[in-house]
């Protein structure tokens, strides 16, 4: 039928999608030699991606430039200038659906522009993040003081494994959300969404994401403590984590719970408001992303919700493929399988 057998290669290794591509009937794994489908690290994507010819029917799963959505500061710029296009085109009430990531600068080229920001409204937190994500909250805290920004820089040129004082300073720095909307603890949501396309813009949204919750209460009063993050990485190293409960619920429960508080027409509207994130983010990019029928992309998307309900997107990634629990593993092999059925190799 069709392809069958498809010559799969994966570059990920110990992960859920090495299972779910084992047990996928007719799929046999290759080493090296011809593949028909590749799931592969960016860093295999860099080296090999432009000498590599492929076949009409092969896939791979990445954009050759997904970073211009995956990178903090490529994507603010992308979203800055797409909402500046809409407000030229249709005008400021549209241009305003683009309001939902936070106040960013890169630096240290946007340095300047950082700090008149800066003073307009002392005394706010702001959050200090890598540029080319270190994934699992690598690399990222949080402050109110530029001194302490100062102190970083100094530290970060002096210090030995990072002579290239480039490697350094880029960074981006955020508003901090200091309203997030709390059920008893922080939590931010992981929604999928898979890109088949960019010329039509082809997407799919995973309905089963999770709400991924910090295990510690939340107060601005400490802005050292790790409760300010979400990633299950830095939660497991909590001193009352339960791996069986997880720190996760999953978004059809969370709706459910909101809804009761809210009502639903509002918590319809927040859900509307989230898939127009993904939409105009993923519009943002559409231009610059080089379209390659040969490419789809599954990217992990992470909101955080504030006071108002007003939605505000963090950032999206490769996400981690890993699981955390046996509940996470039986989710992420729906994801990844529902992934393949959609590339759909054996059609």
């Amino acid at each position: 039928e069709g392809r069958i057998p498809v010559y799969y290669k994966c570059g990920l290794m110990n992960n859920t999608i090495q299972d779910v591509l084992r047990q996928r009937p007719g799929w046999v794994e290759v080493k090296d030699g011809e593949w028909d489908f590749n799931w592969c690290d960016v860093g295999w994507l860099r080296e090999n991606f432009d000498h590599s010819y492929m076949e009409e029917h092969v896939r791979i799963n990445h954009f050759r430039n997904h970073y211009e959505l995956t990178r903090k500061n490529l994507m603010v710029k992308n979203l800055k200038r797409y909402r500046k296009s809409i407000e030229k085109e249709e005008g400021r009430v549209e241009a305003s659906k683009c309001d939902f990531f936070p106040c960013t600068f890169t630096l240290p080229s946007e340095y300047h522009l950082f700090v008149e920001e800066f003073k307009r409204s002392p005394g706010s937190t702001w959050i200090m993040k890598p540029q080319v994500a270190k994934s699992q909250g690598k690399g990222i805290f949080l402050f109110k003081k530029l001194k302490d920004i100062m102190d970083w820089k100094k530290d970060g040129t002096r210090s030995e494994e990072q002579k290239d004082a480039a490697q350094v300073e880029s960074y981006v720095a955020q508003r901090y959300i200091e309203n997030p909307y709390l059920i008893n603890r922080k939590f931010d949501l992981r929604v999928y969404v898979l890109v088949t396309s960019y010329v039509p813009l082809k997407a799919w949204l995973y309905r089963d994401g999770f709400a991924r919750f910090s295990n510690t209460r939340f107060s601005l009063s400490s802005i050292d403590d790790k409760m300010h993050l979400t990633n299950v990485a830095v939660q497991k190293t909590a001193p009352d984590y339960d791996p069986e409960k997880g720190c996760k619920w999953q978004v059809q429960q969370l709706r459910r719970y909101l809804t009761a508080k809210h009502g639903r027409e509002k918590i319809e509207t927040l859900f509307k408001d989230i898939d127009n994130i993904f939409v105009r983010s993923l519009q943002s990019v559409q231009k610059v992303i080089i379209n390659d029928k040969h490419c789809f992309e599954l990217y992990g998307y992470d909101i955080l919700l504030d006071e108002n309900l007003k939605w505000l997107i963090e950032v999206n990634a490769s996400p981690s493929l890993t699981a955390s629990s046996k509940e996470d593993y039986e989710m992420k092999c729906c994801l990844l399988e529902d992934t393949l059925n959609v590339v759909d190799m054996e059609g």
